[in-house]
């Protein structure tokens, strides 16, 4: 897969050149962020003795909050009462910001190996560090990045064989669900996931890698919903998005024809649903998931 990132991170800092996707935070957020900056400064030039959390890819507790704004107090006039804070902000900048590290991780712009710093990222982003770092630890506990102790978070290098296993995992959870669902659920039913298999087309079309990622796995989310298992949902949604980070050392993204490709069979197994099929559908299923040379191995089909 073609890497679009620029340049390597140096020890102990990071780089966030290749990371172009913007965040956009409110008013508020911009606020919150920067009451949250001040609040840490005066707490260091009280001579607290809490390290700084951006020289620490982990850190994340022991920051004072941030004073929110003043609104008069009912009981006092001329006084004022600190704002309730709203941790609904907190969340969306964090939250655009996990989006954004997940869609670089899918184009190769965060790449496998490096080191990036949250406060690096931060200024990219326009935002703190902490909303970086908390998606970070999220990102970590999904196995696609790392700590590294006063440098910040390294990218995981992933090899064929990895990406291989779990085409392997999603087939053997996904493929007996689509097979027991095409025996089950209605021609209208499927029908109704048309206009989602259209939008995944409409991603390849893009040649985006990360626009198809999310529409791919939106798809595949509708298809398995059908079973009515949301313990089934969350797990397959996992391994589809880990399966979708690039390895370590691929020269090229992957191309618009191979997006387009795989959209294609989106369409042609909801074609094969609808019409009743099962013969078809049990081929392209297999198609879909594991290719032609690993159907009769890793399926049994």
């Amino acid at each position: 897969m073609k890497h679009s990132a620029q340049g390597a991170a140096g020890p102990g800092a990071g780089t966030a050149a290749a990371v172009r996707i913007p965040v956009q935070p409110s008013a508020a957020d911009v606020a919150r962020d920067r009451d949250e900056d001040q609040s840490r400064a005066r707490g260091r030039m009280r001579g607290a003795g809490e390290p700084d959390g951006a020289a620490r890819g982990e850190h994340t507790h022991g920051e004072p909050p941030a004073p929110g704004p003043s609104v008069p107090g009912p009981s006092a006039p001329g006084h004022s009462t600190p704002r309730p804070r709203t941790p609904v902000q907190r969340s969306s900048v964090r939250g655009q910001v996990l989006d954004a590290l997940r869609a670089a991780l899918v184009t190769g712009e965060l790449r496998p190996g490096e080191v990036y710093s949250a406060p690096v990222l931060g200024e990219r982003f326009g935002v703190s560090a902490t909303p970086v770092r908390e998606a970070m630890q999220q990102l970590a506990l999904e196995g696609a990045v790392e700590v590294v102790p006063n440098r910040g978070f390294r990218v995981v290098e992933r090899g064929d064989r990895e990406l291989a296993e779990l085409a392997e995992v999603r087939a053997l959870i996904e493929v007996p669900v689509w097979l027991r669902l095409a025996r089950t659920v209605p021609a209208e039913r499927w029908a109704e996931l048309r206009p989602l298999a259209e939008a995944t087309a409409r991603a390849a079309s893009s040649g985006c890698p990360a626009t198809y990622a999310e529409a791919d796995r939106a798809f595949h989310r509708a298809v398995l919903a059908l079973a009515g298992n949301e313990e089934l949902v969350r797990i397959a949604g996992d391994v589809h998005r880990r399966a979708q980070w690039p390895p370590a050392g691929s020269p090229t993204a992957r191309g618009r024809a191979d997006l387009v490709a795989d959209a294609h069979e989106h369409t042609a197994l909801l074609d094969a649903l609808i019409a009743g099929d099962p013969d078809a559908v049990r081929a392209l299923v297999g198609q879909h998931f594991t290719g032609a040379r690993q159907d009769s191995r890793v399926l049994g089909l």
